[in-house]
């Protein structure tokens, strides 16, 4: 699936993957036969036309595949097995992976610290939205399945290990969500319901969770969180009508730059909306989770300062309340086995959760025109029947 131009993707024929990077053998890298690759919001943004993105990129950054081919330095997996692929590309090396910091690697992006799958200023890596991929520091980056059946069984909340559901998570572990927390999650997209499910796994007592849009809403209500209607009374009305008062404990920004406003300016662009409106709502010694995506180019931006990412926050009003903010790429590896666990043993239902819909290669297209319209799914993508036979 390769990004065209604004609007348009394209299912095309590309070169079968090799282990090779700069024209030297990848020994380190491994072959996968993509058993199911997702849609993500941050795909959207770059069809959009919304990024720097060039013509013919292939996208797909969420991937569980299929070890097909092994470099001869690949001691810890072997053919056949089942794995899951964090977005994030990391070395394994390098002073951030070494403390943990997998989303920004220091050496597998030429251009800035971080480098990801299919996306836009993230080293150039080819996407996994395709039948198979390339992975590389594939003994340092790949999490394997333990029971090929058992994850085959539950392939549909595994393919969320990818990408949404540690970053979800970690959105709400850098809000300090905890037992007996009030959280509300802003968006109700994919990685907001994951959020949101996550919060409920840290044992949060209330879960608020925002949109403008009524079929998200009622996906978020239909796994216990409260919701509001960002379209109608002002946020801070609303929760104070749920919980008694107009402020949360912890608060987590889903939504990203291309954030609506709230009221009467819903349906109008305000990419600072969603950051103001969290200092807003959180209490004092609050913290914010922001995975939402922020980019350092836009080109549809609403004015020349947003087209370089300059947004109008409201930092003295977040400096008064001693709120702390956490941003950035989810480093996917700090969370993914601890969830792949939950998952295996029926702690949370992650794919019921963010309403997973599996389609096929095929309809690719089709599932980005549904997403753009702002479908209550998540789009896993199916490109050998896999889950489809599973299910």
């Amino acid at each position: 699936m390769v990004y065209i131009e604004p609007g348009k993707v394209e299912l095309r024929s590309i070169d079968f993957p090799v282990l090779a990077l700069g024209g030297r053998r990848c020994d380190h890298g491994v072959v996968l036969k993509v058993v199911s690759t997702n849609i993500c919001g941050s795909d959207q943004h770059m069809v959009r036309g919304r990024t720097t993105a060039p013509s013919g990129l292939v996208l797909g950054h969420e991937i569980t595949g299929e070890v097909i081919e092994a470099g001869r330095d690949v001691e810890f997996l072997k053919v056949g097995d089942l794995v899951s692929v964090p977005f994030n590309i990391a070395c394994g090396r390098c002073r951030n992976c070494k403390e943990g910091k997998t989303g920004i690697c220091l050496n597998v992006n030429a251009a800035r610290p971080g480098a990801a799958y299919g996306y836009v200023d993230m080293g150039g890596w080819i996407g996994g939205q395709a039948e198979y991929v390339m992975v590389p520091y594939a003994d340092f980056n790949l999490l394997r399945f333990p029971d090929r059946d058992q994850a085959l069984a539950k392939i549909k909340d595994l393919t969320c290990l990818s990408d949404i559901f540690p970053t979800g998570f970690h959105g709400a572990v850098t809000a300090g969500v905890g037992p007996g927390s009030v959280v509300y999650v802003a968006g109700a997209g994919p990685v907001g319901l994951a959020c949101a499910a996550s919060c409920h796994l840290l044992g949060a007592a209330v879960v608020i969770v925002g949109d403008r849009i009524p079929e998200r809403l009622a996906q978020a209500a239909s796994f216990g969180c409260e919701t509001v209607d960002i379209a109608k009374a002002p946020v801070a009305d609303q929760i104070e009508a749920i919980v008694g008062t107009p402020e949360v404990d912890s608060a987590v920004d889903c939504v990203g730059f291309e954030a609506r406003g709230h009221g009467h300016d819903a349906n109008h662009e305000v990419p600072a909306a969603v950051l103001n409106s969290l200092m807003e709502v959180t209490r004092a010694g609050g913290a914010i989770g922001i995975p939402g995506l922020y980019v350092t180019g836009d080109p549809g931006g609403i004015d020349e300062a947003a087209k370089l990412g300059n947004l109008s926050i409201r930092i003295g009003l977040g400096w008064a309340k001693s709120h702390a903010f956490v941003t950035g790429q989810c480093p996917v590896m700090r969370y993914h086995r601890q969830l792949m666990m939950a998952i295996l043993h029926d702690k949370v239902q992650i794919a019921k959760a963010v309403n997973v819909e599996v389609i096929t290669l095929d309809e690719a297209a089709r599932g980005y025109r549904d997403f753009d319209k702002g479908a209550a799914k998540k789009f896993v993508l199916d490109p050998h029947g896999l889950v489809g036979v599973a299910s």
